[in-house]
């Protein structure tokens, strides 16, 4: 079985009581439709544990598959560094039928963000090396597609359904890992 080979830190975008028992690590694309269709369900399940479970989002995108998901983990890194991480990481996932540069730039103007700044740092790639390290981190981990999940240290290898992912939570916590 897969382990999370990264340790979840401060330095990770996280939710939720960071001294939760459970912690649900996602490596995901902002390209990727099963990562949106994932996205809601995520929420479902942060809802039903609530003080019980971390939830951290971690960079993974496809490059080959996805032509966009490399900006869009930029965009959203640059989003991380003014304090809108997850309006960000929300408003991709919302909009994902709308992908590109006028989406990234639409969302940092909605979320008062400084265009002018998205533009450079997308052009310059200046939170490449952000998700570069997300992308190595996942690959030492045994992540090859997305969304992958990791409950705790342990990677969740069955389907991401609500059910599923609710049902591999309790199972992790009865046990103690």
């Amino acid at each position: 079985m897969a382990t999370l080979k990264v340790p979840v830190t401060e330095a990770d975008h996280a939710q939720g009581n960071a001294h939760a028992p459970l912690t649900l690590v996602e490596y995901g694309d902002y390209e990727c439709p099963h990562c949106r269709r994932a996205d809601p369900i995520v929420k479902l399940v942060q809802e039903h544990f609530g003080d019980r479970l971390r939830f951290v989002f971690r960079n993974f995108p496809l490059t080959q598959m996805h032509p966009n998901a490399e900006a869009a983990a930029e965009t959203a890194e640059f989003a991380a560094a003014h304090k809108r991480f997850w309006q960000m990481h929300d408003g991709i996932f919302e909009n994902q039928d709308s992908i590109g540069l006028p989406l990234y730039l639409e969302l940092a103007k909605t979320l008062e963000l400084p265009v002018p700044d998205l533009r450079s740092a997308l052009l310059t790639h200046e939170f490449a090396p952000r998700v570069r390290e997300d992308v190595q981190g996942g690959i030492r981990s045994g992540v090859n597609g997305t969304p992958t999940f990791f409950i705790n240290t342990h990677r969740h290898d069955g389907p991401f359904d609500f059910e599923s992912l609710i049902q591999a939570i309790d199972q992790r916590l009865a046990e103690g890992k």
